[in-house]
């Protein structure tokens, strides 16, 4: 994968942390910034989900086929 040099400014409190997170998993603080970015990057991107999808999975799979005669009066006088 092709890679594009940036500059980013961090705080020195969050390059020491980082420094001594990398130096503990032997790698690079630019990988470790890396990583963290590409993560970003993907969890925000368009093809995530809402974490909300599923989170009211009923397990009838005939529900959707049924929504007319369920709804059916709702919000009626």
């Amino acid at each position: 994968m092709a890679t594009v040099k940036t500059t980013v400014y961090l705080d020195a409190t969050a390059y020491r942390r980082i420094k001594t997170l990398a130096a503990a998993q032997g790698r690079s603080a630019a990988d470790l910034i890396r990583d963290a970015v590409s993560e970003y990057a993907r969890s925000r991107g368009q093809d995530s989900l809402p974490s909300s999808l599923g989170a009211g999975r009923s397990g009838d799979g005939t529900l959707s086929e049924r929504t007319e005669a369920l709804l059916e009066g709702m919000g009626e006088g």
